[in-house]
């Protein structure tokens, strides 16, 4: 079985300056202490909501520059370029989520559209993503889940808005040819997002895969929910877009299920999530004549996982079903030492305004605190390179 070289750190970090490579260092010194990242993101996004300039210039320069691509899609195509030159594809974000009003639902639609056809026109822009909460308010999403579907007719009708917006972005991708990435979200309302995703894959996935469903592998029940999704896509002769995630809300998911004394819905320990997310890794990969597959880990075992399924089945590296990603600004020792060996590879590039992407940005900078054996990899590596140029 052919084995990665993830600790390779010239590789992983070739398209960094020594400038950029000691930002890094320190951004990711800080993003390492907890208590001080709770307080400054707490502090941070108040103040952005108060719109401090000199606040907005200081995240602009940190965590905005290490994590997005621009605050437009052509302030992002710079940093599209700079991937595709070391054979990285770009997956496109809109930053927006938790809106709640209709006319910021439209213009997320609007956004999400514009980032569909700019994407047309960039061969190194295969997808583009999108969350519900950019296009429903929160609480119809919860109430939706709740009452099983059985919604009054005011509240059918603004459904109805929720899934005519989703199709019209699906609609859009087909006709593009370029696909579209639902993510998935937190517990009280991602049965419902589920619903959709399915609809919209039934839909639009007949001759090839157009949506992308995200399953998070830290809940216990979503490896046999994605096994029941690939007995629907048999049976109903359709194609499933599989992104497999982790997860990301792990604090919340715990707190709410002990306010609302409901069992949580994740995994008690890592090693559980672990076994379901590479159970899964080897389920989508092994049937990849229907499924499309995106590992969207940032845990280099699972990568090597599976690199050697991909061996194990003879597929080329490169098979168009078979891809990984990671968030852009992470993880660069696996992005790019996959890719070095001729895997698809994507990055995940929110773009924004910084007062719309902020909450995004926020979860980075708190997840990277969270997990802290991943952490404490990244900055190992950046270390090491710092190290291999003299520059620590």
């Amino acid at each position: 079985m052919e084995k990665i070289d993830f600790l390779d750190s010239r590789v992983a970090f070739e398209s960094k300056s020594d400038k950029e490579l000691k930002s890094m260092e320190f951004l990711f010194r800080m993003m390492s202490k907890p208590r001080l990242t709770k307080i400054t993101s707490k502090i941070g996004l108040q103040a952005v909501r108060w719109n401090l300039p000199f606040v907005h210039k200081l995240v602009e320069r940190t965590v905005f520059k290490q994590f997005c691509g621009g605050k437009t899609l052509e302030e992002s195509v710079k940093v599209i370029k700079e991937l595709e030159s070391y054979g990285v594809s770009t997956i496109l974000d809109y930053g927006a989520e938790g809106r709640e009003s209709e006319s910021e639902f439209d213009h997320t639609v609007k956004q999400t559209m514009a980032s569909l056809e700019f994407a047309s026109n960039y061969k190194a822009v295969p997808i583009v993503s999108t969350k519900i909460t950019g296009l429903a308010r929160t609480q119809l999403l919860i109430d939706y889940q709740k009452k099983k579907g059985q919604l009054n007719a005011e509240e059918s009708e603004e459904f109805q808005r929720v899934i005519d917006r989703v199709d019209s972005i699906c609609k859009k991708a087909k006709e593009t040819d370029v696909c579209v990435m639902i993510d998935a979200e937190e517990s009280p309302f991602q049965d419902t997002i589920d619903r959709i995703c399915e609809m919209m894959m039934e839909r639009y996935n007949t001759e090839n895969v157009v949506v992308y469903h995200t399953f998070q592998l830290y809940r216990k029940d979503k490896l046999d929910y994605l096994k029941r999704l690939y007995d629907d896509c048999v049976k109903k002769d359709y194609y499933l877009g599989a992104k497999l995630v982790r997860g990301a809300y792990m604090e919340k998911e715990r707190r709410w299920a002990k306010q609302g004394g409901y069992p949580s819905p994740i995994h008690e320990t890592k090693d559980d999530t672990d076994r379901d997310y590479n159970a899964g890794i080897m389920f989508c990969v092994e049937r990849y004549e229907r499924i499309a597959l995106c590992n969207a880990s940032h845990n280099r075992r699972s990568a090597q996982a599976m690199v050697d399924k991909i061996n194990e089945l003879g597929l080329p590296t490169n098979h168009p079903r078979l891809n990984f990603c990671q968030l852009y600004g992470m993880s660069d020792f696996i992005t790019f030492n996959l890719a070095n060996e001729g895997y698809n590879l994507t990055k995940y590039v929110p773009y924004g305004p910084i007062d719309e992407v902020i909450p995004y940005l926020i979860r980075r900078a708190q997840e990277n605190t969270a997990v802290s054996g991943e952490m404490n990899r990244e900055y190992g590596m950046i270390v090491k390179e710092m190290k291999r140029r003299k520059l620590w």
